[in-house]
């Protein structure tokens, strides 16, 4: 799930325990895990409120000072549906952590990683993209996605998906600025 930089504190420490968000429909489901900021939350309940029902103590809960604030934060929308998501931190790995870390390819998952590679490539409406992203976070780790995307010639936000793709794969992983390769992702190109 998406959080301001804002709230990323209070979802690590757990004094964040809700989000309100203004959608046409649920965009999450109860019981599910999604990653956020902090690691996972494992949503507990999902209500569709009315902005008169959202409490100062809710607020509280979602990092806001009180309600007026809050429902001043959300999208706007009569056409959409507010929604009040309680959730939890759930201390769990995330796989792509595990796999970012297994550098030891054997053949048969180079030759899987070269395929969904090649799939990626395939589906992209601007080309082959996967292995000089890769190169050129090898060859500039730190740097921003902003400046890495102009490189390309490309928006910085459909760049950054991309490179979520990769980051999914075991291949890159993000720093506070920037990306760098996984171990995984090293020793694929130094396969290659």
């Amino acid at each position: 799930m998406l959080f301001q930089q804002s709230f990323w504190p209070g979802l690590a420490d757990g004094s964040i325990t809700m989000t309100f968000r203004r959608w046409k429909r649920a965009q999450v489901v109860v019981g599910r895990r999604y990653r956020s900021p902090a690691g996972f939350l494992e949503i507990d309940a999902i209500d569709e409120i009315t902005e008169a029902q959202v409490s100062d103590r809710d607020a509280r809960a979602s990092g806001y000072p009180d309600a007026a604030r809050l429902i001043a934060g959300l999208t706007p929308g009569a056409d959409r549906t507010i929604f009040r998501i309680r959730f939890r931190r759930v201390d769990v790995p995330d796989a792509r952590d595990e796999l970012a870390h297994d550098d030891a390819l054997s053949p048969e998952v180079r030759s899987d990683l070269d395929r969904r590679l090649d799939r990626l490539d395939r589906a992209s409406s601007h080309g082959a993209w996967t292995r000089p992203v890769l190169q050129t976070i090898a060859e500039r780790p730190g740097v921003r996605a902003a400046d890495l995307a102009e490189s390309f010639g490309r928006e910085t936000q459909p760049f950054k998906t991309d490179v979520r793709k990769l980051k999914n794969l075991g291949l890159t992983i993000s720093l506070e600025v920037g990306y760098r390769l996984s171990p995984r992702g090293a020793a694929y190109l130094a396969g290659r």
